[in-house]
């Protein structure tokens, strides 16, 4: 069964930084594309940033210069580092992985529905 499990998460203040990593188990990591997700309690779920098997990645203009998104294919894990972080950057974040190579504009533009496979999520929150 494959699975997805995020870490990372935590509480920050203002401007500080997080890194959230997500492990894949019980599948090959080049089998799929991978995206951050993000969901505050009453909001839609929305893709945070993707990226594809070249490593090109794509993000949200909420987050863009700020978050960096990257993958160890060998370590079968996916990261996002967050810097300079926001008050409205608290969420429940969750990585997620899509059963088809897309690239990462693709990922980001098709968004949850071409996602399958889910992690728990992990939470982030940042004080001001």
């Amino acid at each position: 069964q494959v699975q997805l499990v995020e870490s990372g998460g935590g509480s920050v203040q203002s401007g500080g930084s997080l890194r959230l990593s997500c492990a894949l188990s019980g599948g090959d990591y080049g089998d799929f594309t991978f995206a951050w997700f993000r969901q505050t309690l009453g909001k839609e779920r929305e893709v945070v940033a993707s990226i594809d098997d070249d490593d090109w990645t794509s993000y949200s203009e909420s987050v863009k210069d700020r978050f960096i998104i990257s993958q160890d294919t060998p370590k079968k894990t996916l990261y996002l580092q967050m810097n300079n972080l926001k008050s409205e950057d608290s969420s429940t974040y969750f990585c997620a992985a899509a059963p088809r190579r897309l690239t990462a504009i693709q990922a980001l533009n098709l968004g949850a529905p071409a996602f399958e496979i889910w992690g728990r999520g992990t939470q982030v929150t940042v004080s001001s």
